[in-house]
């Protein structure tokens, strides 16, 4: 198996555990994908088979020595869980990942809900390359805890607790100590896909304390996508599952019965 992950079913004693619709959670590029223990056992209890992995370079997944595509990846590993078809919510950078998926195997998405995401071609305003300058600053310097918190302070908005806070320094930390030991070779390939071909219902979700780069993600998707619904949370910045976890997942758990879980009653019949 490429890719570290969980999945609901490998705990569960009910012989049709694997019949639940699928739902896979794709972590963030601060996180991995310990942040979605907030919604885990909720999404599980609703009724869902419930997958998430750590893309390579994040969490328990090591980078390997040649290039690789996280899209690719993630289909592998559902081809491996025996998973023909699955809904996807995903967080920034997951959100990208999330829209590749859907455009290159629109017959294996179900439905997409996404967290203040990122977008296949997105050209980055000024601001969110000066955070990638001074990150890369850091870096080069040695000063591994100043980057993990330009990125705490960049990207949780101000309804985050001290958890939420202490849980993303954790995860960015083991991020850049497995990055910053990458082999020689590694890196993403990333391809071009046509975002025409998206077929799957989806709520984009923004922040409204978020950087304006993934505010304008968010706003354009309906204009991309057929059937998309934009919500803004005005209190949110870029991780609203992290900052106000209840909320979200109430939000995220609504979706996911109106596209997943009612469309499956209805083809059941």
């Amino acid at each position: 198996m490429t890719l570290a992950y969980d999945d609901a079913y490998d705990n569960d004693n009910d012989a049709t555990g694997d019949d639940r619709p699928a739902l896979v959670l794709l972590h963030s590029g601060v996180c991995d994908r310990r942040m979605w223990d907030p919604q885990w056992s909720a999404l599980v209890d609703a009724g869902y088979r419930v997958v998430r992995p750590d893309f390579r370079g994040f969490g328990e997944t090591p980078l390997p020595d040649r290039r690789h595509n996280d899209a690719e990846d993630v289909l592998d590993l559902l081809d491996a869980l025996g998973i023909e078809r699955a809904a996807l919510i995903a967080s920034s950078y997951g959100g990208e990942v999330a829209v590749e998926i859907a455009a290159r195997r629109p017959d294996r998405v179900t439905a997409m809900a996404l967290l203040c995401a990122g977008l296949p071609g997105h050209q980055p305003t000024d601001a969110l390359r000066e955070f990638g300058e001074r990150e890369d600053e850091l870096l080069e310097a040695g000063d591994v805890d100043g980057a993990v918190e330009l990125n705490v302070e960049t990207w949780l908005g101000p309804d985050a607790d001290e958890a939420a806070r202490e849980a993303v320094r954790g995860m960015q930390r083991r991020a850049f100590d497995v990055q910053l030991a990458a082999p020689e070779g590694a890196g993403r390939n990333r391809v071009e896909v046509d975002l025409a071909a998206v077929k799957a219902p989806c709520l984009a979700v923004s922040g409204g304390r978020d950087l304006a780069d993934f505010r304008l993600i968010a706003a354009r998707l309906p204009d991309l996508f057929a059937d998309t619904r934009h919500v803004e949370l005005p209190w949110a910045g870029h991780l609203p599952s992290l900052e106000r976890p209840v909320e979200v997942t109430a939000l995220l758990a609504d979706f996911l019965r109106e596209t997943v879980l009612e469309s499956s009653f209805r083809s059941d019949r």
